[in-house]
């Protein structure tokens, strides 16, 4: 999760500075719009005359429950309960139940252009359309109010990959120079990153032209490799399985979409099969990569 918080700071910072145009990510990471942690405030309790007398039998018992679910995982959209066998089990969250929103900032946009007070509303809302049509097409599309997004043109597709692909690569430079303690890469991940961070070469982080970013790609592609490999792993992780999916992509592309108008096209053209999965062959290939240098054991 660490590597998600400077990513999105990174992204904020410099990352991929478009002149004039569109971008605008991060959030999920929601920015899918940049993304804050909120922190909870302490809970206020009031002590006071109770009119009744407390079942000291109900308050063990809910104490158990409260116990069983403590290390119980759900995945979002949902809350551990248990059941009359004393069972712990996962069901939907009532979205009333969600923390109100603290501001825009919380809010999110699903598939259905509509605005959510925040990720926690949307995932319980989809989880209680589970098993339905609409449930299986809603997804979250990106961090922020639902707002008209222009068109992306077929010019700007193409132009597209080179602030993406130079973006990453300052990106992985970015968390190398942070790095001291091994949070946020590993020893591996850091000698690989540190070729490219002391390579005099190296084009350095700015609002660069497509022409000197098309420049750089030509002359030090070797550079731009790991750093598509490095994105496709981080993202591939439920499960890890070599495929990315809409979820799967959506820490990346929900807080990118406010950013860069191109970011839904883009991902959409990277599945070339049109299988609703994003291969790694595929993904290479929307970065620019040659096939011979597609190398899956750059992504573990």
């Amino acid at each position: 999760m660490r590597v998600w918080i400077v990513f999105v700071l990174c992204l904020a910072g410099h990352a991929m500075a478009a002149p004039t145009e569109e971008e605008a990510i991060v959030d999920e990471l929601v920015t899918e719009e940049p993304v804050v942690e909120v922190g909870a405030n302490p809970v206020q309790i009031e002590v006071g005359e109770f009119d009744e007398a407390i079942d000291i039998g109900e308050e063990v018992e809910e104490v158990a429950a409260e116990d069983l679910c403590l290390n119980y995982h759900c995945k979002k959209g949902k809350v551990c309960e248990v059941d009359e066998g004393n069972t712990p089990m996962c069901v939907c969250q009532d979205p009333s139940t969600c923390p109100p929103a603290e501001g825009d900032f919380e809010h999110v946009c699903g598939t259905d252009n509509k605005t959510y007070d925040s990720s926690c509303h949307f995932f319980a809302t989809k989880c209680t359309l589970e098993g339905t049509k609409k449930g299986h097409k809603l997804h979250l599309d990106y961090v922020g109010p639902c707002k008209f997004i222009e068109p992306c043109l077929d010019t700007e597709l193409n132009e597209f990959p080179l602030r993406m692909r130079d973006w990453l690569k300052n990106v992985l430079v970015t968390l190398y120079e942070r790095d001291q303690d091994n949070n946020l890469l590993t020893e591996k991940q850091k000698l690989r990153v540190k070729k490219i961070h002391e390579n005099e070469k190296r084009l350095q982080a700015g609002p660069h032209s497509l022409d000197l970013l098309a420049h750089d790609f030509e002359k030090n592609y070797n550079m731009y490799i790991y750093p598509v490999h490095w994105q496709f792993g981080q993202l591939d992780q439920h499960p890890v399985d070599g495929y990315l999916t809409h979820t799967e992509l959506s820490p990346l592309r929900a807080p990118l979409i406010p950013m860069e108008h191109c970011t839904t096209r883009f991902f959409e053209k990277c599945d070339a099969d049109d299988d609703k999965y994003i291969a790694l062959e595929e993904w290479a290939a929307c970065f620019g990569l040659k096939e011979q240098d597609v190398d899956k054991d750059l992504i573990i």
